[in-house]
C-alpha cells in the first residue's frame, strides 16, 4: 500500500529489495550473521504473527530484548505490526523502572523469561498487558514465545496503513538530570532523521559499522550499514573491554563507529598505551555527553589522517540538532574552550531552526520575540524542526515545560541547556540550565568553569556543583584527578589544590571559587556512563563543607 511507505520499517525492506544478500548485522562474539533479505523476511514474519496473536496498530509493547539480532529484528516487526515499541533502559533502577512502565499504560510485552518472571512480583504495575511474549521457553511459562509467533504468521505479509504522524516509539530518557521521561517518535521523525544522518555524516551503503547503541543501530540497518554487535555490556560502555572492542574492529575491518564518549575514552587509552591504530575507521561518531578536548587530541595517535571525528549536538528529544567535526575543534576552538568560553557543538543542521532565549525556569506557553536574546548572550537553547519531538507520554506538565507554541501548530523545544552563538553562527554549549550555579556575584556555568581546571595535567574532569541557598550559592569545583593514587598524600593533595586555585584566579568566571574537593569517581548517568550526575556532588560537596567554614579552603578526599 502507498501508505506504508511512510512506516519505518521501509526502510529495512528498500535496502533488502536492492542489496538482498548483503550482511545486515553479525554478532562478533558467536559469528552469526544476518543478511537484509533474511532480517526483513524475518521481521515481517514476526509482525505477521503478531497481528495474529492479537496485538494491533497503536498499541503500546514494552521491549526488553539484550541488543542483538534478535532485539533490532523484533523492533522493526512491531513498525511494520503498526505497535509502538516503548524502550526503557535497563540500568534505571527498579524504582524508575517501575514508575516508567506503569505511565506508559502498555497493552504488551516481548521480554526474556527472566523479565516475565520479575514481572510476577510487580503485577499491579502491569494491569493493563493483554498480550505477553517471551523470547524463549521456560518452565514457568505457559504462554506465547516468539517461536509460536513466528509459527502464526500468515505466508505474505502487508502493512497496516501507516501515516506520517502515527506514534512509531517511545523512547525513555535516561533521567540524568530529573526522572525519565517517555518521549513521542512518529515514523515521519524517524524517517527524517535517518535522512539527515545519511546526509549531514555521508554515510554510504555498504559501511561497516561499531554499534554499541541499539538506536543508532536501526538507524545503520535502515541507511544499509552492515551493523557489528561487539561482546560487551551495551549498559556500561565505559566498562567495555578495549581489547575485545580492538579486535573486533580489525577482523572486521570497520569503517564507522557511534558510541559514547566514555566508551571511546577507555578505548583510547588502551590504544595510546599499547600503541595501537585503527587504519580501517574513517569516521566516529561520538554523542551522549560534553566531549573533551584532551579525548579528541589523542585519537591525532590513533586514527589516519582522513578520518573524523564527528560530534552531535542533541538530546533523546532532538537529534542531532547541530555538529562539528575534529579537525574544527583542534585548530580553531578547543583553545577557547580551554579559556572557559564553553564547547563549541558547530553549525546547526539542515532544517533545524535553533534561538537563545532569556533564562527562564517556568513555562513559556507562547513563542514572543522578546524572549529572545543576541549573539553572544548566554541563554537557554530552544530548537524546531521535522524530527524535533512533540510530547512527552502521559506527562502533560512535562511537556508544558518543555514546549513553547509558535505560529500554527509548530513547537520549539526547549533543550534545557544554556549556550550562546557565536559571531560565526556557531553554537557554544555552556551546560545544564537546572546546573548553573547562582551566587551573589552572578551566574556561573558548569561547562565555562570546568574547562578551566579540566586543562591541569592531573585532572580526569572537573564538575562545578553550588551548595547553599540558591541566588546566594557558594561555587565548589570537584576533581576527579588522572591518578588518585597519587593524592594519598597531603603535601600531594595541597599542592594539586594551590595549583587549581591559582589557575582559577586567572579567569573572571572563576576567580570567586575558593572551594576545591577531591573525589576518586565521579557518579555518571546510567546510558553513556559520560554525563556527571551534579546533583549528587553536589549533595556529597554539602555534607564535606561546613556552612560556618565556607572561606576556608578544604581538602577532601573519598577512599
Amino acid at each position: 500500500m502507498k501508505q506504508a511507505r511512510h512506516n519505518i520499517a521501509f526502510s529495512l525492506e528498500r535496502v533488502a529489495q536492492n542489496h538482498p544478500n548483503q550482511t545486515a548485522i553479525t554478532e562478533s562474539h558467536t559469528g552469526t550473521s544476518i543478511s537484509f533479505k533474511e532480517l526483513d523476511d524475518e521481521s515481517s514474519r514476526i509482525a505477521s504473527g503478531l497481528n495474529q496473536y492479537g496485538f494491533k496498530k497503536g498499541d503500546r509493547v514494552l521491549l526488553f530484548i539484550p541488543f542483538s539480532i534478535k532485539f533490532i529484528s523484533v523492533a522493526f516487526a512491531l513498525f511494520k505490526a503498526g505497535a509502538i515499541p516503548i524502550l526503557i533502559d535497563p540500568g534505571l533502577g527498579k524504582k524508575n523502572f517501575l514508575r516508567c512502565t506503569k505511565k506508559t499504560e502498555a497493552q504488551g510485552i516481548i521480554a526474556t523469561p527472566a523479565v516475565h518472571l520479575a514481572l510476577m512480583f510487580f503485577q499491579k504495575y502491569f494491569r493493563n498487558l493483554k498480550h505477553r511474549v517471551t523470547t524463549n521457553s521456560c518452565w514457568f511459562w505457559k504462554g506465547c514465545t516468539l517461536r509460536d509467533i513466528d509459527n502464526m504468521a500468515k505466508p505474505s505479509f502487508t502493512y497496516d496503513d501507516t501515516f506520517p504522524n502515527d506514534p512509531a516509539a517511545i523512547l525513555f530518557t535516561s533521567g540524568s538530570t530529573g526522572s525519565p521521561k517517555g518521549v513521542v517518535y512518529t515514523h515521519e521523525m524517524f524517517s527524517r532523521q535517518l535522512e539527515v544522518l545519511r546526509s549531514c555524516y555521508k554515510i554510504q551503503f555498504g559501511e561497516i559499522d561499531l554499534s554499541t547503541f541499539p538506536l543508532f543501530s536501526l538507524f545503520g540497518v535502515g541507511i544499509g550499514m552492515t551493523s557489528i554487535l561487539p561482546q560487551m555490556d551495551f549498559t556500561r560502555p565505559a566498562k567495555v573491554d578495549p581489547e575485545k572492542i580492538l579486535n573486533t574492529i580489525t577482523q572486521y575491518k570497520v569503517t564507522s563507529g557511534f558510541g559514547s564518549p566514555a566508551l571511546w575514552d577507555t578505548i583510547s587509552r588502551y590504544c595510546i598505551s599499547n600503541n595501537q591504530h585503527l587504519p580501517s575507521l574513517n569516521r566516529i561518531l561520538m554523542a551522549g555527553a560534553p566531549i573533551p578536548g584532551s579525548l579528541i587530541e589523542r585519537f591525532d595517535h590513533i586514527l589516519t589522517p582522513k578520518a573524523k571525528i564527528h560530534t552531535p549536538y542533541g538530546a533523546t528529544e532532538a537529534l542531532p540538532v547541530a555538529t562539528i567535526e575534529r579537525k574544527e575543534i583542534l585548530e580553531e576552538t578547543l583553545k577557547k574552550s580551554q579559556q572557559g568560553y564553553g564547547i563549541c557543538v558547530g553549525h546547526t543542521v539542515p532544517d533545524i531552526e535553533l534561538r537563545i532565549i532569556a533564562i527562564i525556569d517556568d513555562s513559556i506557553p507562547d513563542w514572543g520575540d522578546s524572549i529572545e536574546l543576541t549573539h553572544g548572550e548566554i541563554g537557554e537553547i530552544v530548537v524546531k524542526g521535522p524530527w524535533v519531538t512533540q510530547s512527552y507520554f502521559n506527562l502533560n506538565e512535562a511537556t508544558r515545560l518543555a514546549k513553547i507554541k509558535d505560529h500554527g501548530n509548530a513547537l520549539w523545544h526547549r533543550m534545557g541547556d544554556v549556550g550562546y552563538i557565536d559571531d560565526k553562527n556557531r553554537l557554544w554549549f555552556c551546560g545544564r540550565k537546572n546546573q548553573r550555579v547562582c551566587t551573589a556575584d552572578g551566574t556561573l556555568f558548569t561547562i565555562q568553569c570546568e574547562g578551566i581546571f579540566n586543562i591541569h595535567p592531573k585532572v580526569k574532569r572537573s564538575a562545578l556543583v553550588g551548595i547553599g541557598e540558591n541566588k546566594n550559592q557558594e561555587p565548589v569545583i570537584v576533581i576527579e584527578p588522572e591518578h588518585f593514587s597519587e593524592l594519598k598524600n597531603n603535601s600531594a593533595r595541597n599542592l594539586l589544590i594551590k595549583e587549581l586555585l591559582e589557575l582559577g584566579g586567572q579567569y573572571k568566571h572563576t576567580h570567586q571559587i575558593k572551594n576545591i574537593l577531591i573525589h576518586q569517581n565521579f557518579p555518571v548517568d546510567i546510558r553513556h556512563n559520560a554525563k556527571i550526575s551534579r546533583e549528587q556532588l553536589a549533595q556529597w560537596a554539602t555534607q564535606m563543607i561546613p556552612q560556618e567554614h565556607k572561606k576556608t579552603t578544604p581538602l577532601s578526599l573519598v577512599e
